[in-house]
């Protein structure tokens, strides 16, 4: 499967995003799907997953509250509502996804496919 992210972009502290990650070639209801980021000389951090319903949602405690993931399977997206963002949100957004119909691993290494990123600079 291939995985396009979009929706990326400089924001204020405050703002508002909402990335979109769209699979093509494969059976997008198979996967279970989550959001990773990584920020320049750091590792790939957990953000978000979502099973293959899209009824069942985890997130990084830094982002409770403040991020929404979530899919519609008609489409083959999934999103990413980012909300009240900060200047430590700065960093490459991923999406991810595993051949799992439970709730995806927080561990990036545990996901089958990736897209190839969206920048997210937040900014003043």
């Amino acid at each position: 499967v291939q995985l396009a992210e979009s929706g990326g972009g400089l924001v204020q502290p405050g703002g508002s995003l909402r990335l979109s990650c769209t699979a093509s070639g494969g059976s997008f209801k198979d996967y279970a799907m989550g959001w990773f980021r990584q920020a320049p000389g750091k590792g790939r951090e957990f953000v978000a997953t979502i099973n293959w319903t899209g009824d069942t949602t985890k997130y990084a405690d830094s982002v409770k509250g403040r991020f929404t993931i979530s899919r519609d399977n008609a489409k083959n997206t999934v999103y990413l509502q980012m909300n009240s963002l900060k200047p430590e949100d700065t960093a490459t957004y991923f999406c991810a996804a595993e051949v799992f119909y439970g709730l995806g691993p927080t561990a990036a290494p545990q996901y089958d496919y990736w897209g190839q990123g969206t920048q997210v600079t937040v900014s003043a």
